[in-house]
């Protein structure tokens, strides 16, 4: 899938690294992007939006990110379940590279990301290669 056609769901409690971030995808081109500012929230757009790639923080409240994921994975919806998960941290201790790993995530940016390692890490998570393991350095 085409950055052009792809549907993003940023998830972030710090307004200015949401618009930051949100500002990034409208430059790449991407189709369309919603925004939240927590993973509760996050949970009721979903249902309506469907985004192809969900990119959230780690650290947030009153969800933070690995719950937020975990309900997705959860979740009664197939389509929600098999969500495209990239985290966003400034954390990039081993310790929560790890717990990201084992939710199944597509990716792990280190905050504030990079526009090209942005883009990338959309790619791999919107046109997966079947055998490859999810790709996690930040």
């Amino acid at each position: 899938m085409d950055l052009d056609n792809a549907r993003i769901l940023v998830v972030e409690d710090d307004a200015v690294m949401r618009q930051y971030v949100v500002t990034m995808l409208d430059r790449m081109g991407v189709g369309e992007v919603q925004e939240c500012s927590n993973g509760t929230q996050a949970l009721d757009c979903m249902a309506g939006f469907s985004p192809d790639v969900v990119l959230t923080d780690v650290h947030m409240g009153p969800m933070d990110g690995f719950d937020f994921v975990r309900k997705i994975r959860t979740h009664a919806s197939l389509g929600l379940r098999q969500s495209q998960v990239i985290f966003m941290s400034a954390d990039s201790s081993t310790s929560t590279l790890k717990q990201a790993l084992l939710l199944g995530t597509r990716g792990y940016i280190v905050k504030p990301p990079r526009l090209e390692n942005l883009r990338t890490k959309l790619k791999l998570a919107l046109n997966p290669l079947p055998s490859s393991a999810p790709p996690l350095a930040p």
